[in-house]
């Protein structure tokens, strides 16, 4: 049988990266749920992140599968 291989699942954020722009992965029922936006807070194991669309994301701490941070957002093409 060949080896299979996949990513790494890491948890490289802290409460201290608050303000940055982060990709984050969770464990829910049947599977997993990306979440990419501006960690807004870090407070009693719950996270929240501020999605491009400007809807909030409530993270439980203890659901984390992966998360770290990534560079800015690039800005959006003008209007026409």
């Amino acid at each position: 049988m060949a080896p299979r291989f996949g990513a790494r699942l890491v948890i490289a954020i802290t409460p201290a990266d608050v303000g940055k722009r982060v990709t984050t992965r969770r464990r829910v029922p049947g599977g997993h749920r990306d979440a990419v936006g501006v960690l807004e807070s870090w407070h009693d194991g719950m996270l929240t992140v501020r999605k491009r669309d400007g809807s909030l994301v409530e993270i439980a701490e203890d659901t984390l599968a992966a998360a770290k941070v990534v560079p800015p957002a690039p800005p959006a093409p003008p209007a026409r």
